[in-house]
């Protein structure tokens, strides 16, 4: 277990122009608490909360990580803490006049040589797990699909003893939906490509009600910007139809179906792969103060890594980086690109409206209470995870990527549904970071948890992967502790080591994004 070096007060100041620090200690520092430059507290500050370096005035601005994360309700002393009700949110970016690919930072030195042990596809991708998946094309038939995977696991599996296992790929659409609107693009192309995730091989099997209004061709088509999947009749098995009597002859069909692409699947095997085949997603969960400054920083350098290897890295959570989006813009490879992520604030921005919604709903308790005031402070922490490399292309929801390199895929900023758009996007394998603490894990993707300090590293030893909390204490240093995660992502990927929500088998459901009406 990790220990801090020494029990003395100690902050972490982000950058010179902040007049705003985070305290490092467990627990926080009673008042009277004195750090080595002088700086006294004069009352007690959590841990991760902020400390006021020096006086702020009545709507003075608050700095962190050299950006104005708000302005003060009140004065505010010299060594008192900045609690969040004292902070006022300041207005989000303008989209129209931000700059874009104005600095483009130059490509990093290629890293040569790394590999990893992965399932090669037909199509040129490879997975990180030798999986069937069982797509459905409505959740009414959810129920049967569970009760089926069960008997696979049970009486099939063990005759293919080269496939991982079977994952139910069910959802909440395809029945009461306004299937032609507009916005219904988004859950017809994440179901669609869901099925196409590198870790299923290939296989595509879907299970259907038949009345539903999501009816399997019309899953299998897509919507314009996909490629349809061409698929025998053998391979759709239609609850309602009229040759099934009785549940038993529906389930029967599933498992000959099942079986037949279970065969294929116990064929494979894993082989020696370049770095460059990998596709990773990021993502945080459960953010606090030490998120920006220890896990993301780290995620930040790994990824950096990856794209040197020539891999492909996904951040998201739209909602996250929107206050930060004119850190982004500028990193852009052309304008194409920057026009293409200003499009995507610009919908999720129509998006919140539309629901009267604004932007203070983001961050949650857990967020405000591990020291974020708000989302300003919250996504200049988030895009710390996107590292140094220029940003090639940003995808809409569930869809696919064309290039390789660091990638902006727009997602809700909801743990589970961004990890569901992101498996629609082709990750192989996730990243998340938390701070206070989430029990995730997904079943298709191998989900490796980060901890943003030793507290929780250490009560959650058996849940957390990796620890960045090293970092605050002054063990270890950003760069150590990115490649150590570099490092696990490939062992984790080659099937060599096992994440703790594998060992443990944690699954969290999909959850489809949805934002098109429901009739």
């Amino acid at each position: 277990m990790n220990r801090p070096l020494t029990d003395k007060p100690r902050y972490i100041k982000v950058h010179d122009a902040d007049n705003v620090a985070i305290v490092v200690n467990d627990q926080g520092l009673p008042a009277g608490s004195r750090f080595d430059d002088g700086l006294q507290l004069t009352e007690h500050v959590p841990q991760g909360h902020k400390v006021a370096l020096s006086d702020i005035a009545l709507h003075g601005d608050i700095v962190r990580y050299g950006e104005v994360i708000g302005t003060a309700l009140r004065p505010i002393a010299r060594g008192s803490w900045i609690e969040e009700s004292l902070v006022a949110l300041p207005a989000a970016p303008p989209l129209a006049s931000l700059p874009l690919a104005t600095n483009v930072p130059p490509p990093l030195p290629p890293l040569e040589g790394y590999t990893f042990e992965g399932y090669r596809n037909a199509d040129g991708s490879v997975g990180t797990r030798n999986l069937l998946g069982i797509t459905t094309s409505v959740h009414c038939v959810a129920g049967v699909v569970d009760y089926v995977v069960q008997l696979i696991e049970r009486d099939l599996l063990p005759r293919y003893s080269n496939v991982d296992g079977v994952v139910a790929l069910n959802h909440l659409y395809g029945c009461g939906v306004a299937i032609n609107a507009p916005a219904a693009v988004v859950p017809i192309r994440t179901i669609h490509n869901l099925a196409l995730n590198p870790n299923f091989g290939g296989e595509v099997m879907v299970v259907s009600l038949g009345c539903e209004k999501l009816q399997p061709e019309r899953l299998l088509t897509g919507t314009p910007d996909v490629q349809a999947i061409s698929l025998d009749e053998r391979d759709i098995v239609r609850l309602q139809d009229e040759r099934h009597v009785g549940f038993g002859a529906m389930v029967d069909e599933i498992l000959q179906v099942a079986e037949r692409h279970l065969k294929k699947l116990n064929q494979r095997q894993r082989e020696t792969c370049p770095a460059s085949a990998l596709v990773v997603g990021t993502q945080c969960g459960g953010s606090d103060a030490f998120s920006g400054v220890t896990a993301n920083p780290a995620v930040g350098f790994a990824s950096d890594l990856l794209v040197r290897c020539g891999a492909t890295v996904m951040f998201s959570e739209v909602t996250e980086v929107r206050d930060a989006i004119h850190l982004l813009t500028p990193r852009v490879v052309n304008e194409a690109v920057g026009k293409r992520l200003l499009e995507e604030m610009a919908w999720y921005d129509d998006y919140l409206s539309q629901g009267q919604t604004d932007r203070s709903a983001n961050p949650s308790p857990g967020n405000k209470k591990g020291g974020l005031a708000n989302v300003v402070e919250k996504a200049l922490g988030s895009i710390a995870k996107s590292g140094r490399s220029p940003i090639v292309e940003v995808l809409s929801p569930g869809q696919r990527p064309t290039q390789r390199g660091l990638i902006y895929a727009a997602t809700p900023a909801s743990d589970f549904v961004c990890g569901t758009q992101q498996m629609a996007s082709g990750i192989t394998l996730q990243v998340f970071t938390t701070g206070r603490g989430t029990p995730y894990g997904l079943a298709a993707i191998p989900v490796i948890k980060m901890a943003t300090r030793s507290a929780l590293a250490n009560r959650w030893h058996d849940l957390m992967d990796i620890n960045a909390g090293t970092i605050a204490t002054g063990e270890e240093s950003i760069e150590q502790v990115g490649w150590r995660l570099f490092e696990l992502i490939l062992d984790i990927a080659s099937g060599r080591k096992q994440t703790w929500s594998d060992r443990w088998g944690i699954r969290n459901q999909l959850a489809v994004f949805n934002p098109a009406p429901v009739t």
